[in-house]
């Protein structure tokens, strides 16, 4: 009698499901992007994109390269308001890319609840920093490390103020959408 083996595929990439829920949360994040940007406008909107991406990144918990994948993405789609041309194609990418390193961490408290809704809102807020920072870091770059005129520290304070804001916003959107997301998706 030979010895059988059972071979099993192993996730190669985004799978199709994951490229279709990857449409529909980007699209819902321009959608409040653009909605609550209007209202709240200080120069800069708020991106809620960076909140579906991590709810997107928690759901399918993707490969670094899928993770890179989304966030370029989240970049792409951020090119359609006005802005910072290709400066969200940097951050986004970031950003991705940490939420999907931070996912990883063994980090658990002894209350499972606890543990799940600590870790998501902790994730989620470090995520939208880095990516708040990284594009403040390259606009810094582009425009006041070379002289640009205005007024830099003014600027810093309005963009630290918005980061945060929209840190803290994004950790509690995804507190709310992740877990009802997640039972009706069946992940």
């Amino acid at each position: 009698m030979e010895k059988r083996e059972i071979l099993s595929d192993k996730k190669a990439g985004l799978s199709l499901s994951d490229l279709m829920l990857t449409a529909v949360l980007l699209a819902a994040g321009a959608v409040l992007k653009f909605a609550v940007g209007n209202i709240i406008n200080f120069g800069m909107k708020p991106n809620f994109i960076i909140a579906m991406y991590c709810i997107l990144i928690l759901l399918i918990k993707p490969k670094l390269s899928g993770a890179a994948i989304i966030g370029l993405l989240a970049g792409a789609v951020c090119q359609f308001f006005p802005g910072t041309p290709y400066v969200n194609l940097f951050s986004e990418l970031i950003g991705a890319v940490v939420m999907c390193l931070l996912i990883k961490l063994p980090f658990t408290l002894k209350n499972k609840y606890a543990d799940s809704f600590i870790k998501v809102a902790v994730n989620v807020f470090i995520t939208t920093l880095f990516s708040g920072f990284s594009f403040l870091g390259l606009m810094w770059l582009l425009y006041y490390a070379r002289g640009a005129q205005g007024n830099p520290p003014a600027a810093l304070g309005v963009f630290l103020g918005i980061i945060l804001g929209t840190a803290t916003i994004n950790a509690i959107i995804v507190q709310v959408l992740y877990p009802t997301l997640k039972k009706v998706l069946k992940k």
